[in-house]
């Protein structure tokens, strides 16, 4: 769970760190709503980059900022409609877009709800402590950036396989980065990494996304509420909000599921993975190139008995269309078929992991034979901004793209099958949550009693933390008024 207990002399020196730098720490409500966010704070954002190194910037922790790089206040939800040219079905799909969070990606907020419980609380010692994030990308660019806002050290362990502008961004703002062997499916590697950082440091507190609840809550009240807006401004009359599909990842994003199921209770949560490495669908293993994801293990983190369906994507598929989505032949052939200019301008939002989301959101479409009354939900993780340099190797690889591979891959992309989909029953669900068992209660020491928990009593289980919200936005508002 989510400890909020105080250590109020470590509180207090941590409020007089906050206070040397300047630093208000933003609550769940005003991420969720701008609107709560002081004028005094709107008008500093006037001045500041969105990627900039600087504390304001915790309150561009939402999906309601303005989408300009510089200076941006808040509007709506950022979201993008995918019309059927583009996916070959008529049901709606809709995606929260990523990319104009701090970092291009939606993890500052997932590593927010991991670390500013732990400061605000005095459990986190910036000056004694570094913040460990390990990960498979994204993540621990998001917990270098928070770490940085908030002033405290961090440390980021990612696969050495993963992209190079991950990389490079990150030896500007972690004090520390680590490579683990492999690629983006190589989880067990950068938890291996972890405990021997354990054994042989104590200045480090590690923040594991695949057990940390803060991402999951965060997501839940955040991206849920967001969500919830989206729907109340998109559904009309005769529609359907028929279920939200996403890659399984850490699970983090997921937990927004739970808020969407307890207002549709008849609405479907899919989970998608990589065919080439099928943990979910076929208790598998492998390699990938959907980068972000995650695999090889089931995060403690997932709540597998609220999980409805897994859809497994060709990473092939995957990386066709980022080809077709961002070379300029590709892009003039889509504007062949009838799709929208300002559309096409608009496909580099979707990173590998973000196609990823709407290949499994085509599949599920057409699983269920979904109309055009039917709205599904997926998000937009980051950009192709963190992606450029595997357009180069592919273009190194293969050559010039041309119009007959668009062609290919168009047609590709509006024949996917529903194959390598499963809808689960109570005990293919019971056979995912058991094998968390293996990676938490082998290999990572969680409570087997816990684990039963998760399993046999659930719905209070899941209720206990999704509940924590106001609780810790009463801690945050109590210590800002120490930093005052």
């Amino acid at each position: 769970m989510i400890d909020l207990s105080v250590n109020d002399k470590q509180q207090k020196l941590n409020a007089e760190i906050c206070r040397e730098r300047n630093i208000i720490v933003p609550t769940f409500a005003q991420m969720k709503n701008p609107e709560l966010i002081p004028a005094a704070i709107k008008d500093e954002l006037k001045e500041i980059g969105l990627w900039d190194i600087h504390p304001r910037n915790l309150f561009r922790i939402t999906w309601k900022n303005e989408p300009v790089k510089s200076g941006g206040g808040f509007n709506g939800v950022n979201y993008i409609e995918l019309p059927r040219e583009l996916t070959g079905v008529d049901a709606r799909i809709i995606a929260l877009v990523g990319k104009w969070f701090p970092t291009g990606a939606h993890k500052v907020g997932a590593t927010f709800g991991c670390l500013a419980p732990r400061l605000i609380t005095g459990q986190f010692n910036p000056r004694g402590h570094k913040a460990v994030w390990p990960s498979t990308g994204n993540y621990c660019r998001g917990g270098a950036y928070d770490a940085a806002l908030l002033a405290c050290e961090s440390i980021a362990i990612l696969p050495e396989g993963m992209s190079k502008e991950r990389f490079d961004w990150l030896e500007k703002v972690a004090g520390e980065v680590i490579a683990t062997p492999g690629c983006e499916s190589n989880v067990k590697e950068i938890f291996d990494k972890c405990w021997e950082l354990r054994r042989t440091r104590d200045d480090v507190m590690i923040f594991n996304q695949f057990d940390e609840f803060g991402n999951h809550l965060w997501h839940y009240d955040v991206t849920g509420n967001a969500m919830l807006e989206l729907l109340k401004q998109e559904l009309g009359p005769r529609d359907r909000y028929s279920g939200l599909v996403l890659t399984s990842g850490s699970s983090g994003t997921l937990g927004c599921g739970d808020l969407l199921k307890e207002k549709f209770p008849a609405s479907h949560i899919v989970t998608g993975e990589a065919l080439q490495c099928p943990t979910l669908l076929q208790n598998g293993f492998g390699d990938h190139r959907i980068e972000g994801i995650g695999d090889k293990h089931v995060p403690w983190i997932h709540n597998v008995r609220n999980t409805d369906m897994i859809v497994a994507v060709d990473d092939n598929s995957t990386m066709r269309a980022v080809r077709l989505f961002n070379e300029e032949k590709g892009k003039e052939y889509l504007a062949g078929q009838g799709i929208d200019q300002q559309l096409i301008d608009q496909l580099h939002l979707m990173g590998i992991s973000s196609i990823g989301n709407v290949l499994s959101a085509v599949k599920y479409a057409k699983y269920y034979e979904l109309t055009k009354q039917d709205v599904v939900l997926t998000v937009f993780t980051d950009s192709m901004e963190l992606y450029d340099s595997r357009l180069k190797e592919m273009h190194e690889a293969t050559g010039n793209y041309e119009r007959e591979e668009a062609a290919k891959d168009y047609d590709h992309l509006m024949n996917l099958t529903i194959d390598h989909a499963l809808e689960l029953s109570h005990y293919e669900k019971k056979r995912i949550h058991n094998l968390k068992y293996y990676t938490w209660i082998e290999q990572q020491g969680r409570e087997l009693k816990e684990l039963n928990e998760q399993w046999y009593n659930h719905r209070e289980y899941w209720a206990n933390i999704h509940n924590m919200v106001p609780a810790i936005d009463k801690a945050i508002d109590e210590f800002n008024t120490l930093i005052q």
